[in-house]
């Protein structure tokens, strides 16, 4: 069996305390090996020798984590224990807070915990649809297949951030330029040129007063705009932390004509993913409706799946149900009423899957032909106020010189 390294706490002969590090095959092999030792040990836990120690606290990308499960997926495969795999994959990471993951993944199933458990107390790294997605595996006892799939899900959800993120990034690097620009001329340029023309005995058009009030303001009260502009986004984050707020939150991204579309097709996709595989995996439909609802990631679907739930379970029909539910789109529940009615709702529900995750990356590759107009129209209003902002009062200049 594969050693895993942990770290010791014990007292020696003379009561002095010490501490160190040993391999060992499990806890009670590493407390034998640390008595062995003539000491007393007082504490033992699992530790990342070497700069995981150091480094256990980095970032971990999407593409490491589908990797890691393909490895996963391949190890289980060749029918080996799960914590030597685990062990394995942890001695051949790059990635060092993924290393410290896999060791402390793999010593909390030697301790008897399940593979979801594991996976559950590491859930800030692979996210809710991952763990109920291992859960529904774990649950049918179709775990390998499910982690194959659920790596090609990972790595198809990255290909699709891959495709936003090129899509929004121009538009961001535009509107972030504009800002600064606009800021520098509203709180610097503009009040000169007012200065010039009041001296020239000109009158300053509202619109002229109103830019350079703000850009005083701007200047004299800075850490009141940064300030509001923190506690804005402290305030969104507490709002997202309550079930209700992130039902709200969701309820405003969802009137968003294009945004809805995305989100509403990633949503789909994936809790008509979970629920083909729970249903393929010999899952009943009451704990299938409640996996895919967590996995799906948006509070209003989770509504949703939790009213499918309560109507299915007073003995209604999932097609019927459908009806009543408001964010799944309409030929969703058209094919999955057709899915229940042949019965063989698991294989339609992948079809679903398979065709929202297309229309998904779709509409994220029209990203920014979306938001090229929308831009270039607030592009021409900031820059027009700007302008006319300075012009007018020129022209009057002109005017009075004459």
């Amino acid at each position: 069996m594969s050693q895993m390294p942990f770290q010791y706490w014990a007292l020696d002969q003379r009561g002095a305390p010490q501490r160190g590090e040993i391999r060992a095959s499990d806890e009670r092999d590493a407390y034998r090996r640390v008595a062995a030792q003539g000491l007393t040990p007082t504490r033992i836990r699992a530790a990342v020798s070497g700069r995981s120690k150091r480094t256990g606290r980095g970032r971990v990308n999407p593409a490491s984590i589908a990797n890691f499960t393909y490895q996963l997926s391949v190890l289980l495969e060749a029918r080996i224990p799960v914590v030597e795999c685990l062990t394995s994959i942890a001695e051949q990471e790059e990635n060092e807070r993924l290393k410290a993951i896999a060791m402390s993944m793999a010593t909390s199933v030697q301790s008897g915990s399940t593979i979801t458990e594991a996976f559950e107390s590491h859930s800030r790294v692979f996210g809710t649809v991952y763990v109920e997605t291992v859960r529904a595996a774990e649950t049918s006892g179709n775990t390998i297949s499910v982690l194959s799939h659920l790596a090609e899900d990972v790595e198809g959800g990255l290909e699709l951030r891959r495709t936003l993120k090129g899509a929004i990034t121009y538009p961001i690097i535009v509107v972030v330029a504009l800002f600064t620009a606009v800021m520098f001329l509203v709180t610097f340029v503009i009040p000169r040129f007012a200065t010039l023309f009041e001296q020239r005995g000109v009158e300053l058009p509202i619109l002229t007063e109103l830019l350079v009030g703000f850009g005083g303001s701007v200047r004299a009260f800075w850490w009141l705009y940064l300030g509001t502009i923190v506690m804005a986004v402290l305030g969104i984050r507490a709002v997202w932390g309550r079930p209700k707020g992130r039902e709200f939150i969701d309820g405003l991204l969802n009137r968003v004509p294009h945004l809805r579309g995305v989100l509403c097709g990633l949503a789909t996709s994936r809790f008509a993913g979970v629920l083909g595989i729970g249903l393929s995996s010999g899952i009943g439909l009451l704990e299938g409706l409640e996996m895919s609802g967590r996995a799906s990631g948006r509070p209003l679907l989770l509504k949703d799946s939790r009213m499918l739930l309560d109507e299915v379970r007073r003995g209604g029909r999932l097609g019927d149900a459908m009806r009543s539910c408001g964010y799944l789109p309409a030929f969703a529940k058209q094919l999955i009423r057709a899915g229940e009615e042949s019965g063989d709702l698991p294989r339609m529900c992948r079809i679903i899957a398979k065709y929202y995750t297309r229309e998904t990356m779709h509409l994220a590759k029209s990203t920014a032909t979306v938001l090229e107009p929308v831009l270039i129209a607030g592009l021409t209003m900031v820059v027009l106020i700007v302008a006319l902002a300075v012009f007018l009062p020129m022209w009057d200049m002109v005017t009075i010189m004459e």
